[in-house]
């Protein structure tokens, strides 16, 4: 079985909701040697961008989505120990806080870029889903964050990643932190119309956006 024969299958048991097709593709993978991070980018999180972009368009509704975000779950608990081995003792290249915006309890998104950047180096600091904007700001200067990434899931929720900025320039903070968005319906347009530093579309994307945005 190819490479893209595995990410396919893998991305149609979440989408189907099939916890057995899921753990039997993930088992395989790692047999194949597939890199476990590359599995779940084009695998696991493009089954779910498309169940994403299913629920936003109301194809499906909020138990769809949480047997999806259960059946990623259940193939994580497979790669994670793959991942965890390929962590590497790295210095820490920069300090992230992670964030989904007020009024967004997904966090599936923001759980995989945070998978990413630890892997890649990165000191993580995760502070959860639907934060207040004042909270977000709050944590990033208490943990001395060098970069705020903001996950939005929906159209509703996006205006919470324009407060955070919002905030941050009225506070005089805005120099303090780059300010980093993503999610299922964030573009690149709405980054720069927000006045965000940078967007990333995926999370190895996001990881690359960032990596630059701190180590030049």
């Amino acid at each position: 079985m190819s490479k893209d024969d595995i990410f396919k299958k893998l991305s149609d048991a979440i989408i189907t909701g099939n916890q057995t097709l899921v753990k039997k593709a993930a088992k395989e993978s790692l047999e194949a040697g597939i890199d476990p991070l590359e599995a779940v980018e084009n695998g696991l999180s493009a089954g779910m961008r498309v169940i994403g972009d299913r629920f936003e368009k109301g194809e499906v509704f909020l138990p769809e989505l949480l047997i999806a975000a259960d059946t990623f779950n259940a193939a994580m608990e497979i790669f994670k120990p793959a991942i965890e081995e390929q962590k590497k003792e790295l210095e820490a290249s920069g300090r992230v806080l992670l964030a989904t915006v007020k009024g967004d309890v997904h966090s599936i998104g923001k759980n995989i870029v945070a998978t990413v950047l630890e892997t890649n180096g990165f000191d993580v600091i995760d502070i959860g889903v639907d934060q207040q904007s004042l909270s977000i700001i709050e944590e990033a200067k208490k943990n001395k964050a060098d970069v705020i990434a903001l996950s939005a899931l929906m159209t509703t929720s996006m205006p919470g990643q324009k407060e955070v900025i919002d905030i941050l320039n009225e506070l005089g903070l805005r120099d303090k932190f780059k300010v980093v968005v993503g999610g299922g319906p964030v573009t690149a347009d709405w980054a720069e119309q927000i006045g965000a530093d940078g967007y990333g579309d995926t999370a190895f994307q996001a990881v690359k956006l960032i990596n630059s945005l701190i180590n030049g």
